[in-house]
């Protein structure tokens, strides 16, 4: 289930004024917009506030159709809007007022405890005093990417100041469900989206006018608190959801890991005494072989047989070849399909497995899609025919992080070819090996499919 989706439709229903019925005995958003333009009259007049300047007119566009009983305004109708700004760094300090940075903007909320900073009493009332918070103000985020980083100022942070990349919106009047709504509102992104931003440096910028001017969709004040009460009743059952689904993966994860451990322990489909023991097969790809003896592994079936794998499988280079175009089989190539062309190089065939010893994936293996010349992180895997190479593949994919190393020097991992070399393997009698490979195909399967349906 992609829960961000359904995240967005709750979000793109609500502001339209589909998520909850209309009341025709709510007191319409005109008459809300009334008394909140006459308590910011009235604190105009007291001083207390200044008033701002707009860039649109009073009748405002109207990106999309609403309720008869709703009304489009913008922030600076109903809220006192102010910027942050930075204090020079003698002002800052081990203990005073709280100075919320954009990092502390972590998964919409403040979260103060991430790297956190303080100011002076004296600068928090002095030239900071116009960006001073209170608890229920809305922050959001103006300089990005990303833009629409917003939260709501809790109750740990009875006072508070923020820096110039972003801005506070304080409703004069219904602060608590205002501020709820306005912050699912701006959420649903269209509106953030639609203001032409500009920056340096890739950087994207909203400023203090064009978010005193932002268009809200403003239902009645009862509407909007049935609003909030439905968006954060649907976001509840998503977050059980996301948990759910996140613990559900891990579960899917685990089970294939148990798959592999019952695997490599002889436990996973049961032995046929009529099959021919594993001594015998490694016997035929060599005369001389003695039976290598790992504690890892003390426990298996008594048909099966321990051995290193550099004796069943081994790293070789391509056929050198010039004055030839080929493709250049490179990891990137084998991943998107689009691959460069070389006039020299180590051929190889089609079909061909290879296995990254390079990089942070080493250990990854490979079937070369198509004839070409041999990527340089990338060597032939071999496989003796006496074995089922499928089961070797899920023995490589099981220690695959094991193999890898950081040769001095380098932070990029390798392949540690003598650990590859010298890795005890536990082989099972040939029939069973082809066995356990389809059984693991189709338990693999079954968990894949219920992975899938979670997307």
């Amino acid at each position: 289930m992609d829960t961000k989706k359904l995240r967005q439709k709750i979000l793109d229903l609500a502001i339209r004024g589909k998520l909850v019925p209309q009341d025709p005995n709510d007191e319409p958003a005109s008459l809300l917009l009334e008394h909140i333009r006459a308590e910011k009259e009235r604190l105009i007049k007291e001083g207390k506030v200044k008033r701002s300047k707009k860039t649109t007119e009073d009748e405002t566009e109207a990106p999309f159709e609403i309720p008869d009983s709703w009304e489009w305004c913008i922030v600076d109708d109903f809220s006192y809007v102010a910027s942050g700004s930075t204090p020079s760094k003698d002002a800052f300090v081990e203990n005073g007022i709280p100075y919320i940075k954009m990092y502390n903007l972590r998964k919409q909320k403040i979260d103060f405890d991430f790297h956190p900073q303080y100011i002076k009493p004296e600068v928090h009332n002095g030239i900071l005093q116009r960006s001073r918070t209170e608890v229920g103000d809305l922050i959001m985020n103006i300089v990005g990417p990303p833009l629409g980083k917003m939260a709501i100022i809790p109750q740990s942070l009875p006072e508070s100041n923020f820096n110039q990349a972003a801005v506070l919106i304080r409703p004069y009047l219904h602060k608590e469900i205002l501020v709820k709504y306005l912050f699912y509102y701006l959420s649903q992104m269209s509106e953030i989206n639609s203001i032409s931003t500009k920056g340096t440096a890739g950087q994207v910028n909203i400023s203090l006018t064009q978010s005193q001017n932002m268009r809200i969709a403003m239902p009645p004040l009862h509407e909007q608190q049935r609003i909030v009460n439905e968006v954060e009743r649907w976001f509840t059952l998503i977050d059980e959801l996301e948990s759910n689904e996140g613990d559900l993966l891990k579960a899917i994860d685990k089970a294939k890991s148990k798959i592999l451990d019952l695997t490599i322990h002889g436990k996973l489909v049961p032995q046929d005494p009529n099959d021919e023991p594993a001594i015998e097969l490694l016997k035929r790809i060599n005369p001389k072989f003695e039976p290598c003896d790992e504690e890892k592994y003390e426990v298996t079936p008594d048909t099966w047989c321990t051995t290193h794998l550099g004796n069943i499988c081994f790293l070789t280079e391509g056929e050198a070849i010039a004055d030839r175009e080929y493709p250049y089989i490179d990891v990137k190539g084998i991943r998107t399909g689009s691959f460069t062309t070389k006039q020299s190089g180590k051929h190889i065939k089609q079909g061909t497995t290879l296995i990254l010893v390079d990089g942070e994936n080493s250990g990854e293996v490979f079937r070369t899609p198509i004839d070409g010349y041999q990527g340089s992180t990338l060597k032939i895997l071999n496989i003796n025919k006496n074995v089922n190479s499928k089961y070797i593949l899920l023995f490589i994919r099981l220690n695959q992080k094991a193999l890898r190393e950081n040769k001095v020097g380098s932070a990029i991992p390798h392949l540690n070819k003598k650990m590859f070399r010298e890795l005890t393997i536990p082989i099972p009698p040939y029939q069973e090996q082809l066995r356990i490979v389809s059984k693991i195909k189709e338990l693999f399967a079954a968990l894949d499919g219920i992975k899938e349906s979670l997307a």
